[in-house]
């Protein structure tokens, strides 16, 4: 699967949220956007980077970055996610993966020696003009969030 690169045009989504609306990457036109791909609500691994980015969106913000997380769940269990652990940015819903896909987060992994497809935790921030300004993927959960922020330099 194709990765993104930095400065080539991140591709558009319309994708739903927990809360049932319809969130278009174009929606955030002109601005700083951290998107994030997770591979499944309330676990884990996935509650502590979305728990992170939660703690971390007030100093986001205030640098002009939003945030947009996205998983194959479906909106009712993201909504869970949300209600549970207080997360305060959209989670978007992308059950047939072809955002995944577009954005180079979904493919062939490993674990515990076995291989097998599947969302490929990757963080990606678009630049306001909608380039690519930075593409991670293989992230770790833990300790991700405070990383980007250095290299944002927030």
């Amino acid at each position: 699967m194709p990765r993104l690169e930095t400065g080539e045009k991140a591709p558009a989504f319309t994708l739903t949220a927990h809360d049932g609306t319809e969130v278009s990457l174009g929606d955030y036109a002109g601005r700083h956007v951290v998107v994030y791909f997770y591979p499944a609500a309330m676990t884990p691994g996935c509650t502590t980077q979305a728990c992170d980015f939660r703690d971390s969106l007030d100093a986001l913000n205030a640098q002009g970055y939003a945030v947009l997380g996205v998983s194959p769940d479906k909106p009712e269990k993201l909504a869970k996610f949300v209600e549970r652990d207080h997360i305060t940015f959209p989670l978007l819903s992308d059950p047939d993966h072809e955002v995944l896909e577009a954005w180079g987060a979904w493919g062939e992994k490993q674990n515990y020696g076995k291989t097998y497809v599947g969302v490929i935790r990757s963080t990606v921030v678009v630049a306001p003009d909608g380039s690519v300004e930075l593409a991670k993927y293989n992230v770790k959960a833990t300790g991700h969030v405070a990383s980007l922020r250095k290299q944002l330099g927030i």
